[in-house]
C-alpha cells in the first residue's frame, strides 16, 4: 500500500500549516458496521464488540492559512497501521472556500463548505451555602451566582442550491474570566495520526499527523446530535 505525500498550496504555503484557535474533541464509541462504508477496503478497521471510536472536533480558527473559519471533522473510526493506529474522518466541513479546496486537493479529506451557526446565552446558576435552608426559612437567605455560558452550534451542510443540518451541539462552560482561572487544565501536548484521501479530488491514500499543543478548560457537554451518513 502506497502512501502519497501531501503537496503545497499557493494560499497556505509549505507544510507544516499552524492554526491557531479554540476546539471541543470529543469522543464517541461508534457501530463498527455503520463507519465500515466510509473506510477503504484494505484498512482494518478497530473494533471490539461490534463498536469502534468515533467523534468530532469542533474547531474555531481565529489565525490560520486560510484566515478565520470555524471546522467541523467527523471522526468516523479508527483503523490501523501497525504498530499504532490512525483516525478515518467521515465528513470535514467549513465555512471557508479556501480551507475547502486545500482539504481536498492537498490533505485529501472529504471536505465540504456549510454554515456554522453559534448562538451563546448566559445561564446564571445558584448556589445556596451551607445555612441556606434555615435561613430562607426566616427571610434573611444567601445565594452566591456562578455565571455560565451556553453556547448552541448549528452547522448546515450546503450543496448548491440544498442545505441539510449536519450538526447541533449544546455545551456549557464555565465563563472564561481570572476569577475561574483555576479551572484552566495543564498545557498538552499530543499527536493524531490520520489517513485520508481516496476521493474523487486526491485518488492518493494519504498520512499525516496533526500535532495539538492547548489547555484545557471545564465544559459540560449537555446535547449532541450528529448525521454520519
Amino acid at each position: 500500500m502506497g502512501l502519497g505525500e501531501t503537496k503545497s498550496s499557493p494560499g497556505y504555503g509549505n507544510p507544516p500549516w499552524i492554526f491557531k484557535g479554540s476546539a471541543l474533541y470529543q469522543l464517541h464509541l461508534v457501530k463498527a458496521e455503520t463507519v465500515r462504508a466510509f473506510i477503504p477496503k484494505e484498512l482494518r478497521l478497530v473494533e471490539a464488540f461490534g463498536y469502534t471510536l468515533g467523534g468530532f472536533f469542533l474547531a474555531n480558527y481565529d489565525d490560520s492559512p486560510a484566515g478565520v473559519f470555524d471546522e467541523l471533522v467527523v471522526i468516523a473510526g479508527i483503523v490501523w497501521n501497525p504498530p499504532t493506529s490512525c483516525a478515518w474522518a467521515a465528513r470535514v466541513l467549513v465555512n471557508s472556500e479556501e480551507a475547502c479546496h486545500h482539504g481536498r486537493k492537498e490533505v485529501g479529506l472529504p471536505s465540504q463548505v456549510a454554515r456554522f451557526s453559534k448562538r451563546i446565552t448566559p445561564v446564571p446558576r445558584q448556589t445556596k451555602d451551607k445555612f441556606g435552608g434555615f435561613l430562607n426559612m426566616i427571610g434573611v437567605g444567601t445565594t452566591i451566582c456562578h455565571s455560565k455560558d451556553c453556547m448552541d452550534v448549528q452547522v448546515t451542510e450546503v450543496v448548491g442550491p440544498a442545505s441539510s443540518d449536519i450538526c447541533n451541539i449544546k455545551l456549557l462552560t464555565d465563563v472564561p474570566t481570572p476569577k475561574f482561572n483555576k479551572w484552566m487544565g495543564p498545557s498538552i501536548t499530543m499527536s493524531l495520526p490520520s489517513f485520508s484521501g481516496q476521493t474523487e479530488y486526491n485518488a492518493n491514500l494519504l498520512k499525516y499527523s496533526c500535532r495539538l499543543a492547548c489547555r484545557c478548560f471545564r465544559y459540560f457537554l449537555s446535547h449532541v446530535s450528529l448525521l454520519l451518513l
